[in-house]
């Protein structure tokens, strides 16, 4: 509801409590593998791998537009081969580290403040994870500093963003070719200026970049490590149904050595360097400089069918520092509720997935070397595909149950262990 002027905010709450947990059990077939290194997918059939997330929500109202939120979370398990082999990898709820005991840490912990502009208009906001209840200005500059997760404010879309309710593929949740800030479990901490309108949003980041690829420990050093991403996303209505376009760009400054130097590093036996690359070393040298450009897109077809799209390139340089090992991508689903079939709150989704590798990125592999996601000790070269589908039916009010499929063809971008690979999932998930 909007509307023209600010109203009574005096039965506002000002606390939120939410809660969630998550289950994943994965297995895959075997498949035909020419050979297999250190990161490989298994060849055999695997079975049973288990992660597990549970999270508090917490939210404190300050004052008029300013909030406090904080989130610690349990996780646990390990995905398929321990999360490598694939760089579309197969569980976005596990890590490349797998822990099978479960760990508490700290997910979210960040300060937010709203201003309204000119004389905007007021909406009704509903209590939601990480969100008050209350009326916000439909013009307004909202500045968020803490820990969190970019995809939090980047990347988003309604009908592929949450391994926990809908895609469980990395590539397919994300945008596989944005090498996005985080450590080993999604998290980083810095700054966030968003620009909301009506018709169109705006934000730009800088924040903490891993000190070794894909681990837990943060830096930001100004002009040496740190990273930079802006969005600009426009909202439209197509035959009176909403759609919108995103074009994100970032850039990253880390340690992150070159596949150039990889490769000389595999040549003349350089042992740290390469321990560096495969995300079990601490970097000494900065200047690993990425850029990325991305697009993304979505569009309700009908009342109950969605339309998603992403597109995205990074410069392929330099070694992948935290996400995951894709240098091109580009996806596109559907996303169908089940009203037709009387199932209002159910979700069936399907999706396409193609991922590809600079040459400089593919000589390192060629030759033997490792990142942190991928490398079988050769390659034979082949894009990697992978169509996933899947279905959610929620079960009770809180209580949600999903089965998904995935086809995955040349895992690491390996023709010689093409497979094809089939990934079987059951998820449970609860939300309060």
């Amino acid at each position: 509801m909007i509307f023209a002027q600010s109203p009574d905010s005096s039965n506002q709450s000002n606390w939120s409590y939410h809660f969630q947990l998550t289950v994943v059990n994965q297995s895959h077939s075997g498949f035909k593998a020419a050979y297999s290194g250190m990161n490989s997918l298994a060849d055999t059939v695997e079975t049973g791998a288990t992660s597990i997330t549970t999270t508090l929500f917490f939210g404190r109202r300050l004052w008029r537009g300013g909030a406090l939120y904080f989130n610690p979370e349990l996780s646990g398990g390990q995905g398929l081969s321990y999360s490598v082999g694939v760089a579309g990898a197969l569980n976005g709820e596990t890590y490349r580290i797998g822990y099978p005991a479960p760990v508490i840490a700290v997910a979210r912990g960040y300060f937010q403040q709203w201003f309204p502009l000119g004389h905007p208009s007021y909406e009704q906001a509903d209590d939601e994870i990480n969100q008050l209840d209350g009326n916000l200005p439909t013009r307004r500059l909202v500045i968020t500093a803490g820990k969190f997760s970019m995809s939090d404010f980047f990347d988003g879309n309604s009908y592929s963003h949450d391994p926990r309710t809908q895609f469980l593929n990395w590539g397919i949740m994300s945008n596989g070719a944005w090498d996005y800030p985080a450590n080993t479990k999604g998290y980083t901490a810095g700054l966030v200026v968003e620009l909301i309108q009506p018709k169109w949003e705006a934000r730009v980041s800088s924040v903490e970049v891993p000190v070794i690829a894909n681990h837990s420990d943060m830096e930001y050093r100004f002009g040496k490590a740190h990273s930079e991403t802006a969005e600009v996303t426009r909202k439209f209505m197509a035959r009176n149904h909403q759609g919108s376009i995103s074009l994100l760009v970032s850039y990253t400054a880390s340690r992150a050595p070159s596949y150039q130097q990889g490769l000389a590093a595999l040549k003349t036996g350089d042992s740290a360097l390469l321990l560096v690359i495969q995300g079990n070393a601490r970097g000494n040298a900065f200047g690993g400089n990425k850029t990325g450009v991305c697009l993304n897109m979505e569009q309700e077809l009908t009342r109950d069918l969605g339309f998603f799209a992403r597109l995205g390139w990074n410069d392929g340089k330099h070694v992948t520092w935290a996400f995951t090992e894709i240098d091109q991508t580009v996806s596109a689903g559907l996303s169908l509720k089940g009203t037709t079939w009387k199932r209002d709150f159910d979700v069936f989704g399907i999706a396409g997935l193609l991922n590809a590798i600079s040459a400089d990125h593919r000589a390192y592999l060629k030759a033997g070397g490792y990142g942190f996601i991928i490398g079988d000790g050769n390659l034979n070269y082949g894009h990697e595909a992978i169509l996933e589908t899947y279905y959610s039916a929620r079960l009770t009010k809180s209580f949600w149950a999903s089965f998904d499929y995935q086809f995955v063809h040349n895992p690491g971008y390996n023709k010689d262990r093409g497979g094809p690979v089939h990934v079987f999932a059951v998820r449970g998930h609860i939300e309060l």
